[in-house]
């Protein structure tokens, strides 16, 4: 059947969209798929269209039904692999190798967001040492009380040695009524009134069979939205002159580097604004790490970003929940995709020292300064002036020194905040409604806390 095009906007190219389709066998249900109702470890909503809800401490971990998973409490509680559920098995479609792994489950409460969703995005925070992955499904409760399929939201491993499976996400999925675009669950009849009125999330560990191994999940969630059309948004008031240092990294000047990665330059907007915060927070991949990377090319740790928020379904480098994913894969950080309300929230934030990777899209006179059009890309947002407009780390400049940037607030926040827009060709086209990326220390300090608590993080 035919869908309409989603507001999920690709972002696997600074200037051109390059968007993959491809199948996959969905993993056999291999939990109970009930577990205690209960709100969850939710955060205050970012706004009154934003509702997420995240588990992560050690109580968190103990409210959902466990089949071969425990709990492990301490300075950052985490869920691992117990006793083993069973075995299941894996054809993966990027490698063509069906192999056997130990599994277990672990599934959450039911949470009833704050406000009845068209759109849901789960993040995650593990690691998963060679010989392990990960998967998170999505069971949503429309509101006339009927559920959604077990609805796969990403296979996802740190690694991707021969041990391992390809990190991907799982499109074609679909009941009728909603769907998954890559990353993103989507309610395909907004206007129907057809909504989501709670979810569950479900992570289904996986090991080499007797081996011992396991990943170790830190954090999961979701932010679930609803945001009406719009073409633009009304300006926010300035409330904040600072800006952060953060590192410059230009992704074009690795145009041409890694076809297998999608060939550098354009299309690495998200893994080099992901690189600039991992570095700004003090984390560097070791030389080890990095001895891959061709050493006649720049900048290896963007090289190193690209391959490993990579997702071989997707083709490209911009699946949202990969590159949180990825960030979170460094020592003591922590990670989610969200919206935010307005360019007050991201002053919030970059006044607790926190900076943001925001997602946009726009035609050439729609960014003054900007100098190029694009149908999605991601920058970070490091600042503001003292009229309010906008310092970011645009990734998608000539050279290093040229990242810095400043954009005025209102073309800015229209560009970010909008979900329906006109493309080149006069068509309408989507947006991506406020989504951003936010990285921070695992033991944010109190001014963090307060801030990443504000809008709902903690």
């Amino acid at each position: 059947m035919s869908r309409p095009p989603s507001r999920r906007t690709v972002l696997a190219a600074a200037l051109v969209v390059t968007a993959a389709t491809g199948t996959g066998a969905a993993l056999p249900a291999t939990a109970a798929e009930a577990a205690p109702e209960a709100p969850g470890a939710a955060g205050a909503p970012a706004g009154p269209l934003v509702d997420n809800a995240f588990w992560t401490s050690y109580a968190d971990w103990r409210a959902g039904a466990a089949h071969g998973v425990r709990a492990v409490s301490g300075a950052r509680p985490s869920l691992v692999i117990a006793t083993p559920a069973g075995t299941t098995t894996y054809a993966d479609p990027h490698t063509g190798r069906t192999t056997t792994w130990e599994y277990a489950t672990w599934t959450s409460p039911l949470h009833r967001p704050k406000v009845p969703a068209t759109e849901v995005i789960a993040s995650w925070n593990a690691s998963t040492p060679a010989g392990t992955w990960l998967q998170v499904e999505l069971r949503g409760r429309y509101g006339d009380g009927t559920d959604t399929p077990w609805y796969v939201m990403g296979r996802w491993t740190s690694g991707d040695g021969d041990g391992d499976i390809r990190r991907t996400s799982l499109d074609g999925q679909s009941d009728g009524r909603s769907s998954i675009w890559t990353d993103t669950f989507a309610v395909d009849d907004a206007a129907s009134g057809t909504r989501l009125a709670a979810y569950r999330l479900r992570l289904t560990l996986h090991r080499t069979p007797g081996s011992g191994l396991t990943p170790v999940v830190h954090r999961i969630g979701a932010m679930a939205s609803d945001i009406p059309d719009r073409f633009t948004v009304p300006a926010s008031t300035p409330g904040l002159a600072r800006e952060l240092t953060v590192p410059r990294y230009s992704q074009n000047t690795h145009i041409g580097q890694y076809p297998e990665y999608d060939n550098g330059g354009e299309a690495w907007c998200s893994p080099t604004s992901s690189q600039m915060i991992i570095e700004y927070w003090g984390r560097v991949p070791t030389a080890e790490e990095l001895a891959w990377v061709n050493p006649d090319f720049d900048d290896p740790q963007v090289c190193h970003a690209a391959r490993y928020t990579y997702d071989y379904q997707y083709e490209g480098c911009g699946n949202w929940p990969f590159n949180a994913a990825y960030a979170a894969t460094y020592r003591e950080l922590s990670s989610a995709v969200t919206r935010l309300g307005s360019l007050a929230d991201v002053e919030t934030l970059v006044g607790a020292g926190i900076p943001v990777i925001t997602s946009q899209s726009f035609l050439k006179e729609e960014l003054t300064g900007a100098g190029y059009g694009t149908s999605g890309h991601l920058m970070t947002v490091i600042g503001f002036t003292a009229e309010g407009d906008v310092i970011a780390n645009d990734p998608a400049s000539p050279s290093n020194p040229a990242v810095r940037r400043v954009y005025r607030r209102a073309e800015w926040e229209t560009i970010w905040l909008r979900t329906k827009r006109y493309n080149a060709s006069g068509k309408v086209a989507s947006g991506t409604g406020g989504v951003c990326y936010v990285y921070w220390p695992a033991k944010p300090s109190a001014a963090q806390s307060r801030a990443l608590r504000s809008v709902g993080l903690l």
